[in-house]
């Protein structure tokens, strides 16, 4: 377990830093995902197959945080938290900031699709398995993604 951990930790907090907006609940989300692998070790007979589970449970877990953000916009207004850290704007970096701000505002499962695949690099079979959807949702999610993020992009420039 502590192999995976070092090997996997940075990785699973970016992809959730990319789909929750922020490095703590991004650091939050992945800390959850280790301890409910920890809590079912003994049990796990597969465990070549911890990691995508773990990028699944990263992938929940910012949909869980993005569900409880919705449900407090509606209590208190639509206000906006800034979530431009130091640490995060050193992760992005200024050149990459226009861009992450365009997926961010993609929806949810096209945002999931492009990270996984553009971040990840994982193949059409490996996000339709983290997603739990077929390979052509995968394509047409990706598909739609892509042309809604180039014509945002576009309209910026």
């Amino acid at each position: 377990m502590t192999e995976l951990f070092l090997a996997h930790r940075l990785d699973l907090v970016r992809l959730a830093f990319l789909l929750a907006g922020d490095q703590e609940t991004a650091e939050d989300v992945v800390q959850d995902a280790f301890a409910a692998v920890y809590r079912r070790w003994s049990r796990l007979a597969e465990r070549e197959k911890v990691l995508p589970y773990l990028r699944a449970a990263v992938i929940n877990g910012c949909r869980m945080v993005h569900r409880r953000r919705s449900v407090a916009r509606r209590f208190r207004g639509d206000r906006e938290v800034p979530f431009w850290s130091a640490e995060a704007a050193v992760l992005l970096g200024e050149s990459r900031r226009e861009v992450f701000l365009a997926v961010r505002a993609l929806p949810r499962r096209q945002r999931e699709a492009l990270v996984l695949r553009y971040y990840l690099d994982l193949s059409e079979a490996e996000i339709a398995e983290v997603m739990g959807v077929s390979r052509g949702t995968v394509k047409s999610t990706a598909s739609r993604a892509l042309r809604a993020l180039a014509a945002t992009l576009q309209e910026e420039r």
